[in-house]
């Protein structure tokens, strides 16, 4: 019955929400829910003028889903004027992991970022905050790859309203297909874009459509990408080869397009590969040595490997890239 479950849901990290209620009660802080989300503020008490601008929002994850408000909102305001803060609920009433601070100005909002990203809730739990990107941008996935980004758009503005741009990428998960990214002009508008698409359960070219927000989901089809393609690669002794020459071009221009969109959703500048030959074997098999810098990335990323030579006219450099881009993306994916 509801009522037990209710009584099951309630048992769930009790001394967590004992502990949320009194602080809620000792503070006066009003906490709303709504659709999965709980939210403070938006504008927070004694709140003078209008709402900040739309870019002052950072996005937090990697959370223990058994820790609330009552350590999460000082925290966030330690740093800086909060305006809203959100935290993404279960059915059960722990957290889903994930929460978004929007600050009252744009400074705030970088010092949480400086201050607060990979800092430690507790033992073993560094968190993640980072810009949110969800704000203006849509990605539509299961494109045929035929599709052409004038086609889209045109189908889009008689769907939707306030679209900007329209881009057209290889799909990280699908070979034979592609997946756009649509900006529009304000998260209002992208936010009724997106239940538009999903209300019309819309089909373009006889292909069904998926939408999602361009961030977070972006860097799980990027780890699911990556899986499939180091299974269909070749490690053997101090070699990593590729099966079928013929893919490689595809395989290097996803490899950079699923960097460089990683690197924009993290406000990252474009990556600059260095790479040289260090080492000629006798068998045709040569040593490179790269490094891949990030402007606005801590540190730049360096490795070796071993291509060989073939007779497809295949360009070593361009292995070598591939091999340095799926390093950056492992190291990127564990480290953002």
């Amino acid at each position: 019955t509801t009522h037990h479950l209710q009584m099951w849901t309630n048992r769930i990290n009790e001394v967590s929400k004992t502990a949320l209620l009194t602080w809620e009660k000792e503070t006066g802080i009003e906490l709303v829910q709504i659709n999965g989300q709980r939210r403070y503020g938006g504008p927070p008490p004694g709140w003078v003028g209008g709402p900040p601008p739309a870019d002052t929002e950072v996005y937090i994850t990697r959370l223990p889903q058994d820790i609330y408000e009552n350590t999460l909102i000082p925290l966030f305001e330690s740093v800086g004027k909060l305006y809203e803060f959100r935290l993404m609920m279960t059915f059960s009433g722990l957290n889903r992991g994930f929460a978004y601070a929007r600050y009252a100005s744009l400074q705030d909002a970088r010092n949480a970022i400086a201050t607060l990203h990979r800092f430690p809730v507790r033992d073993g739990c560094a968190i993640v905050v980072c810009w949110s990107t969800q704000k203006r941008e849509l990605v539509l996935s299961g494109l045929a790859a035929s599709v052409s980004p004038q086609e889209l758009e045109a189908m889009l503005q008689t769907a939707t309203e306030g679209i900007c741009s329209v881009t057209l990428h290889a799909s990280p998960c699908q070979t034979q297909a592609k997946l756009a990214v649509l900006k529009y002009r304000s998260h209002e508008a992208a936010a009724l874009a997106k239940k538009a698409l999903m209300e019309r359960d819309v089909w373009f070219r006889e292909t069904r459509m998926r939408v999602d927000w361009l961030d977070p989901q972006l860097k799980q089809k990027l780890q699911l990408w990556e899986e499939e393609l180091s299974s269909s690669w070749v490690q053997g002794g101090e070699s990593l080869a590729v099966p079928r020459p013929v893919a490689l071009p595809l395989l290097l221009q996803k490899a950079l397009v699923c960097l460089n969109m990683l690197c924009w959703n993290y406000h990252l500048r474009t990556p600059l590969f260095i790479i040289k030959r260090v080492l000629v074997k006798p068998s045709g098999w040569q040593q490179f040595w790269y490094q891949v810098v990030i402007p606005g990335y801590h540190a730049p990323i360096s490795g070796f490997t071993w291509v060989s030579q073939d007779r497809q006219g295949q360009s070593e450099r361009e292995k070598v890239k591939v091999v340095a881009a799926l390093h950056v993306l492992r190291v990127l994916g564990e480290s953002l």
